[in-house]
């Protein structure tokens, strides 16, 4: 294989996996897409760097990612902007750079939202599991999350890149407003409406697989005290109360199915949003009428 360069991989900070599009499709075999957390921010990196969405890049989980370039290579960092340095230079974001040969590019804490991605010119050159090279956290399908000492091979580019910066909008570092449809199941509350009403916390529970949100429990509906439902098919975007009454909205790793009643699904637009929130952030939640 005539590859092009190669990223080492020194630190990863609290969690870094390679994420492209994933796997869309296959839910009726029982594997979800997985995928990007916040696909916005995936896909500018791809835009910016002059290639399609069809290559990897690396999802960095509240930062501390730092990886040493093994020949030239461009990069650009999207989503959650933080201190990023080459070799303790300051590095730019959502605007193409080099990392020449030797260079280490770190990346700190970002100063609002959650999840920063390092894309490259010529994507990354691992071996696609089903048709994807990205990390489902839920089922274990795709690479394992990086790790000191990984050596990440990039392809040899194709095309150049077309943009220079991208002038886009920080994540949200106060409330959180998603908006919603009410779901199908939500009749099992007793009011409805009362997931508006309030503002929920993020919880230091939510991962890749649902932002957990603490609140006030939602009370279900009277005739529905004690009942169960059959397993249903799960969207990302799907806000779900289990019994205990406080929502869970899935993200990018949700399972399948699943058998708590969905009471709202929140746009597609505004899922990217819910991914950027931090532990301890506050969420609203606007109610679409159809």
């Amino acid at each position: 294989m005539n590859l092009h360069a190669e990223l080492e991989v020194l630190e990863t900070g609290p969690l870094a996996l390679l994420e492209d599009l994933g796997r869309p499709g296959l839910a009726a075999q029982g594997v979800g897409r997985s995928g990007a957390a916040d696909r916005g921010s995936f896909l500018l990196g791809a835009r910016l760097l002059g290639q399609g969405p069809a290559h990897a890049a690396v999802e960095a989980t509240y930062g501390g990612l730092s990886v040493r370039a093994r020949g030239s290579v461009t990069v650009v960092l999207t989503g959650a902007p933080g201190p990023a340095t080459v070799d303790d230079r300051p590095a730019p974001h959502a605007a193409p750079f080099l990392l020449r040969g030797g260079q280490v590019l770190r990346i700190g804490q970002p100063t609002t939202g959650l999840r920063t991605y390092l894309s490259v010119r010529g994507g990354f050159a691992v071996a696609p599991v089903l048709g994807s090279r990205s990390t489902d956290t839920l089922s274990g399908i795709g690479p394992a999350p990086l790790k000191p000492g990984d050596v990440l091979p990039v392809e040899p580019p194709v095309g150049e890149p077309t943009v220079d910066v991208a002038p886009v909008a920080d994540p949200t570092e106060g409330v959180v407003v998603l908006r919603a449809l009410l779901g199908h199941r939500d009749h099992w509350l007793a009011d409805p409406p009362a997931l508006e009403r309030q503002t929920w916390t993020v919880s230091l529970h939510s991962d890749r697989v649902g932002l957990r949100l603490d609140g006030d429990p939602l009370e279900r509906h009277p005739d529905r005290t004690g009942a169960e439902l059959p397993s249903e098919g799960l969207v990302r975007g799907a806000v779900q109360v289990p019994p205990g009454g406080q929502p869970v909205l899935f993200l990018a790793d949700h399972p399948v199915t699943g058998g708590y009643p969905v009471v709202a699904v929140v746009l597609e637009a505004d899922v990217d949003r819910a991914a950027q929130a931090v532990p301890g952030q506050q969420v609203r939640f606007r109610l679409q009428r159809r």
